[in-house]
């Protein structure tokens, strides 16, 4: 029997989950915590300052993603419905829209959460040139172990784009049990990023269950943003989150609820359904409200995360030849930017004051930094940029569920 994505934190740098038998552990990161130490999973930055700068409580945050595909076999070199069955997972997870999210027992209902964290392709490679958001490379090695050679080109892998404008995921082939492990929040730029088993990436394709639902993925991003295991990698162990019951150790397979242990707090036991336990992809659907707030503390100033909000690199017309706009800019039915070309102010406007009002609105210039900000507090908002460079500029505003990119030329 193959027990879920394991591994043992003690002050690493990385954090490596693997699978396991009855009979052996397959975790390498006490071996790797010796070469790549001393990144722990929070800074000292007390919660309420993490998260009162940058972001607000109803934002969706943005992460640009590229996937790294690795093959040394024509099975290895995953199919593009693959990669998009695993990032409708990824989005679903995380913005609790995953369906199986109402199997969450009643006992925990009121506790789980959306983290408004949404994902996209990349649009723009670093080079400012138009890209799928997908590489791919043949590569002589046959498996890969947790030690990062599938993110240098020059051991057969594929080093990484600009951590601090895309979240990089390495899809190959990892040897012996280990599915996949990420870095922390804080680590070397060069290997900051993702790393997961092509069999098990994604819903469909080359995907193995139990581990078909593309939750190694989301187990391993929340770890990217700095949640721990939900026992704490302990013994009745410290997770770091409010509202996650202590649990004795992981669970494998598919538990019936109630599941306790020797220090379940009360009678519901462990969460074992949270995406941070080691159980069966279908067996695990939530994660609570305080790991959503402690991922998204990641995105305030002076958090580890907090460039990726000022990525652009998921709007095609950022790339070097993209369309240019000649007419205003409909994201949609309800908001409208004009006049388009602009020289002294351009007009943000909704149909609905639900749809604007108390939401930030953010102008990038074409290296992707933010330029003026401002929360609107009417139906129409004026932003002044005659002090603005000619050139084309892009407005991000929340819409209530996503955000999504408007674009204008300054004359």
């Amino acid at each position: 029997m193959v027990f879920r994505r394991f591994s043992l934190v003690v002050f690493s740098i990385f954090l490596i989950c693997t699978t396991l038998s009855l009979q052996a552990q397959r975790c390498e990161t006490q071996a790797y915590s010796k070469k790549y130490p001393g990144i722990e999973f929070y800074s000292h930055l007390s919660e309420t300052y993490r998260t009162a700068k940058d972001t607000t409580s109803n934002e969706i945050i943005i992460i640009p993603v590229v996937i790294h595909v690795l093959y040394n076999t024509a099975t290895q070199n995953i199919s593009e419905a693959q990669i998009l069955s695993q990032l409708q997972s990824l989005n679903d997870d995380y913005r609790k829209l995953n369906a199986d999210a109402s199997k969450v027992p009643a006992a925990f209902a009121s506790l789980a959460g959306d983290a408004k964290i949404a994902f996209c392709l990349a649009k723009v490679d670093p080079s400012g040139k138009p890209t799928s958001g997908i590489t791919r490379n043949f590569t002589n090695i046959q498996s890969w172990s947790a030690d990062d050679g599938m993110k240098f080109s020059a051991q057969g892998g594929y080093n990484s784009w600009d951590s601090k404008r895309y979240l990089n995921i390495w899809v190959c082939n990892l040897f012996g049990r280990n599915l996949g492990y990420s870095s922390l929040p804080g680590s070397q730029a060069d290997r900051d990023g993702v790393v997961i088993h092509y069999t098990a990436f994604g819903t469909t394709g080359t995907v193995v269950a139990p581990f078909n639902k593309g939750r190694t993925l989301t187990h391993e991003v929340a770890h990217w943003l700095g949640l721990k295991h939900i026992w704490g990698d302990a013994n009745c162990g410290d997770d770091e989150v409010f509202d996650t019951p202590t649990q004795q150790v992981f669970n494998n397979g598919c538990p019936v609820f109630p599941h306790k242990s020797s220090c379940s707090i009360n009678n519901e036991g462990d969460m074992f359904m949270n995406f941070m336990d080691f159980t069966d992809d279908a067996c695990m659907y939530m994660f609570t409200k305080g790991q959503a707030l402690r991922m998204r503390s990641h995105f305030a100033t002076g958090g580890s995360r907090n460039s990726i909000l000022n990525s652009v690199v998921c709007d095609s017309n950022t790339a070097q030849r993209g369309a240019l706009p000649v007419q205003p800019s409909v994201t949609n039915n309800k908001i409208t930017l004009s006049p388009n070309p602009a020289v002294k102010n351009v007009q943000i406007e909704a149909n609905l004051s639900t749809d604007i009002i108390g939401k930030t609105i953010k102008i990038y210039n074409s290296y992707g930094v933010i330029v003026a900000s401002r929360i609107a507090n009417a139906m129409k908002t004026n932003i002044e940029i005659q002090h603005l460079s000619a050139g084309i500029y892009y407005v991000i505003i929340e819409n209530g569920k996503a955000y999504k990119p408007m674009n204008f030329v300054k004359n």
